[in-house]
């Protein structure tokens, strides 16, 4: 079984599909742990993440390994990672390594929970289930502001709307795998809803598909 879940930033996407791994035993992808990864190793070594080539040439080479890098989760990775996700060459490298989590979860598990910002519309097109999450922009830029300075960084709300603005925008109107519901997606919105709420919310969904 296959459950595609996608979303914004900070909408809350991670912590469900996190969740409903745990509790249907299915194994989980973070999908944008692999462009954060790419955008991470780039910086590391001190090039630019508008170089296509080489961001290319990254991807090609990503290992399960690279997921575990320390320091992904920092802001300035994640806008890098977001001009990566625009470069075809880079997310046809990507494709088949999501997809071959999909249909192969690891550990012979019965089923995979892939989150991201196309799986429902390009990866797993024919998932079991879509469900695509998503919140108010304020809603948001506040909950990845608290997450940052449980990190330790300093910054400020207005900065971090901003970019997310900005990530919105560069997400939707690329011309690949634009960010956007799939047409048989089922949309939760948790800008009112806790993550009790979102995730009782979701095992519904499931639920009218599969007899839990």
């Amino acid at each position: 079984m296959i459950i595609a879940i996608d979303g914004p930033a900070a909408a809350g996407k991670g912590t469900l599909a996190k969740a409903l791994a745990v509790y249907l035993d299915f194994s989980y992808l973070e999908t944008g742990l692999l462009y954060r990864a790419i955008a991470k190793k780039i910086l590391n070594e001190k090039g630019n993440v508008n170089d296509i080539a080489f961001a290319e040439l990254i991807a090609k080479n990503l290992r399960p390994g690279d997921l575990e890098i320390e320091g992904l989760r920092a802001e300035i990775i994640g806008q890098a990672a977001s001009k990566i996700s625009s470069i075809l060459g880079v997310r046809k490298e990507l494709e088949q390594f999501q997809r071959n989590f999909a249909n192969n979860p690891p550990n012979s598990k019965s089923g995979a929970i892939l989150d991201g910002r196309d799986i429902g519309t390009v990866i797993c097109p024919n998932a079991n289930i879509k469900i695509f999450v998503t919140a108010s922009i304020e809603i948001r830029a506040q909950r990845r502001l608290k997450e940052l300075q449980n990190l330790g960084a300093e910054v400020i709300y207005a900065e971090i709307l901003a970019a997310m603005i900005e990530r919105d925008r560069r997400d939707e109107r690329r011309k690949v795998a634009p960010l956007a519901p799939a047409k048989d997606a089922i949309t939760i919105d948790t800008s009112l809803l806790t993550e009790a709420d979102a995730f009782d919310s979701a095992l519904k969904i499931i639920g009218s598909k599969k007899n839990l």
